[in-house]
């Protein structure tokens, strides 16, 4: 089976590229012939931020036949028509398109729809979310026109499918748990986000020395990745200070990057960009926050908690990810909203219980007491208890591991790859 990946490709920082990377070498391990084709530009080049990982020295497709072409400007439709040039050339029996914005809808349903016509091809949409965080008409709209034209879609969790059935109520869907489609309906595949195996544990890697370096105390809280309003961090760190309040043992680790403070703000090019883009929020967001302003770091010391936080501010290369993991007895997951989480994924693959927010599919993934535990959305104090009642009752890595064997990729490529009838 000859299968085209489109999404982002192993040279772009975040989820969706190891996302992308991940699935591609599922696919093939599985004995699939797996092409990556990849934007060269994912978003309107009014963004202001930098996309690209240049901090990452090791290779995630090392050891693969897998092919990429980084093909795709979304602010060029002659690279549009291109991509379907060339994916046609491969004469693929599946193309899987990665869907985690709307924004993205104008080329991914421009060129989905001229993938349809060829037909042979399986269309699958693999949706990371629908209904967007800060939705707007325009968003839904481009949902709409992106993801029309597709036979079968994927979802993590059952929140999404509902969604998806919502967003389409004129089509009817047949839901599967094992990738079996229907004839006569459009297929939703409902099943999980795997657990991330691009990032393995280092087995020589000294914890204590590496805590004491980090200045960690006994119980180590981790916060990881692009630092989003929707992610937290300000539940986070409020809910910690209740903790070092109680107890002189314990650490808050914030390891990553601040997700609108990536290019040199001192640069013209930089606040032409920032300027055009606060516009555009304005016409298409005009209630929403601008989360360009978000600064949950400056709460360390407005709440005097220098001595317990250790801050990596800078996106985390490859190589040093298992550091932060293998430091930490949980990561903390104190999200407003909630999709299928890398982060979570990611977790437990180095069988770290998740404290998280009882929202989106989180109650999905986390038996509380088992895996994790469960806070109250905005209750800063239900927060709090909870990572106390981690110190207190400490979970199993055991039961962690256990909670998601079934979630391998592998399990995840065999139900793609299931289009029995």
């Amino acid at each position: 089976m000859r299968i085209v990946c489109f999404g982002p490709g192993p040279s772009f920082k975040g989820g969706i590229s190891n996302y992308n990377t991940s699935l591609a070498k599922a696919l093939e391990r599985q004995g699939a012939k797996v092409f990556i084709v990849s934007w060269t530009q994912q978003y309107p080049a009014i963004i202001p931020r930098n996309f690209l990982d240049t901090e990452s020295k090791n290779n995630l497709l090392e050891g693969t036949n897998i092919t990429v072409n980084y093909l795709t400007n979304y602010n060029n439709p002659l690279t549009w028509s291109a991509t379907v040039k060339y994916i046609q050339s491969l004469k693929p029996d599946m193309v899987i398109f990665q869907w985690a914005i709307a924004l993205q809808g104008l080329p991914l349903g421009w060129m989905a729809r001229r993938l349809m016509v060829s037909g042979g091809t399986e269309i699958i949409f693999d949706c990371h979310l629908i209904v967007q965080k800060e939705s707007s008409k325009i968003d839904k709209l481009l949902t709409s026109y992106g993801l029309r034209s597709a036979s079968t879609y994927i979802a993590h969790a059952y929140k999404t499918v509902s969604e998806l059935q919502a967003s389409f109520p004129e089509k009817t869907f047949f839901v599967s748990e094992n990738g079996v489609r229907s004839k006569d309906e459009n297929t939703i595949i409902k099943l999980f986000h795997p657990v991330y195996d691009l990032f393995q544990p280092d087995p020589h890697l000294n914890i204590q020395n590496t805590k004491e370096k980090l200045h960690l105390k006994k119980y180590v809280f981790l916060f990881f990745g692009f630092i989003r309003k929707y992610k937290g961090l300000h539940n986070v760190i409020q809910a910690f200070k209740l903790i070092a309040e109680k107890r002189d043992d314990v650490s808050l680790l914030i390891a990553g990057e601040s997700f609108w403070n990536t290019l040199n703000r001192n640069k013209l090019s930089t606040k032409v960009k920032n300027s055009l883009f606060r516009l555009a929020k304005r016409l298409v967001l005009p209630h929403a926050s601008n989360e360009q302003e978000y600064n949950p770091l400056k709460l360390i010391e407005d709440l005097q908690l220098q001595d317990s936080v250790t801050v990596v501010n800078r996106f985390i290369a490859n190589e040093e990810v298992p550091i932060y993991f293998q430091v930490s007895d949980c990561i903390v997951l104190y999200y407003s909203t909630a999709t299928p989480s890398g982060v979570e994924s990611l977790s437990y693959n180095f069988n770290l219980p998740v404290l998280a927010t009882r929202v989106g599919h989180f109650p999905e993934t986390i038996i509380d007491g088992y895996n994790g535990y469960l806070a109250e959305p905005g209750d800063i104090q239900s927060m709090a208890n909870q990572m106390l009642r981690f110190i207190n009752y400490p979970l199993l890595r055991e039961d962690v591991a256990a909670s998601s064997k079934q979630m391998s990729w592998d399990n995840y490529a065999k139900a793609i790859l299931n289009r029995n009838i």
